[in-house]
């Protein structure tokens, strides 16, 4: 890089910097917008724009013209198709700011995208084509700013010029806007005409639209007032790594998230309660006096505390929020639904928290009406109100309060993959208001008492495969040998704790749960139980393994083929559902996933259950659960 460009960027990083967002729907002209306010800040260098005009040719969709979208759309599949797929990020800088601007896609099916990059912005940008007026995903994507937390808009009719400049065409697009963002809390709605394509009214009034007597883009975008959301809020620093480099120095690091601290100020671990206060703000450049939102440092404490990774360092008189259940927005970002009940895993600035659960889905969100709608589960792009249990308590400010703070990510335990991202409004008290009973007598004096190790044998199968079967006579044979045992089967106790339970994929799970629940119980009260449900799926049999210890939960999975058991049919479940009569069945049109290492393996074809029964006790003998005589 040469002087020229590295003093550029030297004077950037010191202006104040100003993050905002370009949505609106397919075709807008968004990524033309961010490569016309690069091309006029003067911030293509000439061999750039000799390669622009090279990809333009080979891409382009301006004719003869230089296509300045192609700045931005860097994927391949993006010029191909002439959209936006992914969020690119792009800096530029004038005499008077600095700018970060996130470029977003238009297509519902990206909206997972749009959210991401507008959860980091400040200010957001909404295109609307001059042509075509307000549309559906105008309308998501400015919900989607609204929720998370975007005050200020600038609405830019862009393609001015596709309709011969007209000002009644611009006023009637504006007027609609306005009438549908009036309800979502912007703070501030500036309407501009522009032309993306040809420049108007992006660095300089056009006098094309010399009925338009506002502020060119660029004019506004270097005075907008957005007063920092994190400067004036109270300390928040939550703890990326413990640095422990020798014995002599142990300090903690991390971001700075919100307020500002000095060198003797108290803190307070939230989480624990403990307070200290600060020795020493430690950076690659040397100790600082005091430190603010956003600067990268290690703080040291004059006294040794318990602080982890995750820990959040807090005012001692303005503390964040300690919950294990709270309520939030959601959205989901998966192509696989979100299931109430299902366990995943939950991250919350630095901390990580390996298992939670959505309780309860309250509603879900038409976006495009702003209707409340009811809700079993959420797809891909959709928005619920939810209700989240965690399985340790977060420290947390609600949304509105703190951003930095009050957001979350959702992360499938297995694959690891991010499906969900969610805004806090607010810690459901209740939390705070039920603690555990200790208890004289445990699981080890009641088990004694039985001269028996309790476990949970769960069998897992399709309909028809055997397991009631099977666990029967596990049951008998377990009682002749004088053992205390306790055996749930799914049909019956559907008639009881679950009748109020369909077999939608939301049910199943919580069918699961609850039958967990009930084995972990009787399990702390000594008794062998004995589990008979389908339990599809792989998450739902993983959670209840993780109520119990890591040696008393035994998965014995009955593996008889489909066939055979749409033979046996021993209910006529199966020729129900093959004609439609029956929905959601396991195997015909609902899922059913199949245990990749369980404890035993039943293939059941040509052997019989007594046969079958006594391989489950020979594991158990081997595990030492029972005693074979």
């Amino acid at each position: 890089m040469d002087t020229d460009a590295v003093c550029h960027l030297g004077e950037a990083v010191r202006k104040d910097q100003l993050r905002f967002i370009t949505c609106g729907s397919v075709d807008d002209g968004k990524s033309t917008l961010i490569g016309r306010l690069l091309h006029d800040s003067k911030m293509i260098y000439e061999d750039q724009l000799q390669a622009l005009a090279r990809d333009s040719a080979k891409h382009g969709t301006t004719g003869e013209d230089i296509d300045l979208a192609l700045l931005v759309d860097g994927l391949e599949a993006e010029r191909e198709q002439g959209i936006t797929i992914d969020v690119a990020y792009r800096f530029f800088s004038t005499p008077r700011r600095s700018f970060m601007v996130a470029d977003t896609p238009g297509h519902e099916q990206y909206t997972r995208n749009m959210a991401t990059g507008a959860s980091n912005a400040q200010f957001a940008i909404i295109l609307i084509d001059a042509r075509k007026g307000v549309l559906v995903q105008t309308r998501r994507h400015s919900f989607i700013c609204s929720l998370l937390g975007i005050r200020h808009v600038l609405v830019a009719v862009n393609k001015i010029d596709l309709v011969d400049y007209r000002k009644e065409v611009f006023d009637s697009i504006v007027r609609d806007y306005v009438a549908f963002a009036s309800a979502l809390g912007f703070k501030s709605i500036v309407p501009l005409p522009i032309s993306a394509r040809y420049g108007d009214n992006i660095t300089y009034r056009s006098g094309n639209t010399d009925w338009y007597h506002g502020q060119s883009l660029l004019d506004y975008l270097e005075t907008i007032d957005i007063q920092s959301e994190t400067t004036d809020l109270p300390f928040r620093f939550p703890v990326q790594w413990v640095n422990r480099p020798n014995l002599d120095f142990r300090g903690y690091s991390g971001t700075i998230a919100s307020g500002g601290i000095a060198v003797g100020d108290e803190i307070v671990v939230a989480a624990s309660g403990r307070s200290s206060r600060v020795k020493r703000i430690v950076t690659y450049d040397g100790d600082l006096a005091v430190a603010e939102a956003g600067d990268a440092v290690t703080i040291t404490l004059e006294d040794e505390i318990d602080v982890s990774r995750g820990d959040v360092l807090a005012s001692p008189t303005q503390r964040p929020e300690i919950a294990d259940q709270f309520a939030a927005h959601l959205i989901w970002m998966d192509e696989e639904p979100m299931v109430p009940g299902r366990s995943y895993a939950f991250r919350i600035g630095t901390q990580t928290i390996a298992s939670g659960r959505v309780t309860c889905i309250k509603y879900k969100i038409d976006v495009n009406k702003r209707e409340r709608l009811t809700a079993t589960t959420l797809g891909l792009n959709e928005i619920g109100r939810c209700n989240v249990a965690t399985v340790v308590p977060a420290s947390f400010d609600p949304y509105h309060v703190n951003r930095r703070t009050g957001s979350f990510i959702v992360i499938d335990r297995y694959t690891n993959r991010t499906v969900g991202a969610g805004m806090i409004d607010f810690p459901l008290r209740r939390a705070t208001n039920t603690i555990w009973q200790p208890l004289s007598i445990g699981k080890r004096e009641r088990s004694a008492l039985k001269h028996q190790k309790p476990c949970i044998i769960w069998f897992t199968g399709l309909s028809g495969a055997g397991k009631s079967t099977i666990a029967n006579i596990i049951d008998q044979k377990l009682y002749a040998m004088s053992h205390h045992t306790m055996l749930l089967d799914g049909d019956n106790l559907r008639h009881g704790l679950n009748c109020d339970l369909g077999f939608t994929e939301a049910d199943r799970v919580e069918n699961i749960r609850r039958a967990g629940e009930v084995a972990k119980l009787m399990l702390e009260s000594g008794l062998i139980v004995i589990c008979s449900f389908i339990s599809p799926y792989k998450a739902d049999r993983d959670m209840v393994r993780k109520l119990v210890g890591k040696h008393e939960f035994v998965e014995v999975f009955v593996d008889t083929p489909i066939d055979e058991c749409v033979r046996r049919d021993p209910k006529g479940l199966y020729s129900q559902a093959t004609s439609g009569k029956i929905t959601n069945f396991t195997g015909i049109d609902a899922p059913y996933e199949a245990p990749s290492e369980p404890e035993v393996q039943l293939k059941t074809l040509g052997l019989q259950p007594e046969q079958l029964a006594d391989t489950v006790l020979n594991c158990l003998q081997a595990r030492g659960i029972i005693a074979l005589t």
